[in-house]
């Protein structure tokens, strides 16, 4: 779900590292159609999001663990959202503002933002956090909600991220789950995804945002609400 071309490098030395820990895992694939690959039965290991996790695929996938993202003001295995306009737009969240969001069934894109009532008069669909970034800055829309992680990169590796502000944090919530397939040993892909996680070099544990392998029970992540789709 975070595969940025800067990350890349480090990826390939993680799923190294998880091919030595678990020797039937197989090569790294780039998904065609995500819904299929998340629910095929020979799913061996992806990411998913917390809202589709919740609204779809809860019973039909087993949950591996989730990623700590290690950020700041969140609990080990958990994110946020950041709320960013232009640093000069000089707007309100209780007023009237066009906001762009990457899908309706982003827990960080359109969950938490609307539950926490900040989803503006207007809204539009982008396709992904940086696109919903970009349109802010194109003046396209106002407000959007980013992924604290991909906000984080954005910062990193986008120059033109000095022109976004953050106008406020949403509350967190259980990061981006691992899973796999129900017919797969999940406890045993937990333990070589943590070994391979723990022998990654500092470095690329920063360059992935990845820290540690943590275990969320899947009641929590289901605890949390499912918002209404956006307006068309």
């Amino acid at each position: 779900m975070y595969d940025v071309p800067a990350g890349r490098a480090a990826q390939g030395r993680f799923w190294t590292l998880v091919q030595r820990a678990l020797p039937d895992a197989p090569a790294l694939t780039t998904p065609q159609d995500i819904w299929a690959d998340w629910q095929s039965p020979d799913l061996f290991f992806s990411q998913t999001c917390g809202l589709p996790f919740r609204a779809k695929l809860h019973g039909h996938v087993a949950l591996v663990g989730t990623p700590d993202p290690g950020l700041k003001n969140c609990p080990p295995g958990y994110y946020r959202s950041a709320i960013v306009a232009r640093s000069d737009w000089r707007g309100d969240l209780a007023g009237d503002f066009t906001f762009a969001y990457n899908e309706p069934l982003s827990q960080s894109g359109w969950a938490a933002p609307c539950t926490e009532g900040i989803v503006g008069s207007r809204q539009f669909q982008t396709g992904s956090h940086a696109a919903s970034a970009q349109a802010v800055l194109d003046g396209r829309a106002d407000v959007a909600s980013l992924d604290a992680l991909t906000w984080q990169f954005l910062q990193r590796d986008w120059p033109i991220a000095t022109k976004l502000r953050v106008l406020q944090w949403t509350q967190p919530t259980p990061a981006l789950p691992f899973i796999t397939a129900p017919t797969q040993d999940a406890g045993r892909i937990a333990k070589g995804v943590k070994t391979a996680i723990n022998g990654l070099h500092p470095a690329d544990k920063a360059q992935l945002g990845l820290f540690d392998l943590v275990q969320i029970p899947s009641e929590t992540y289901c605890s949390l609400s499912i918002p209404p789709l956006p307006r068309r």
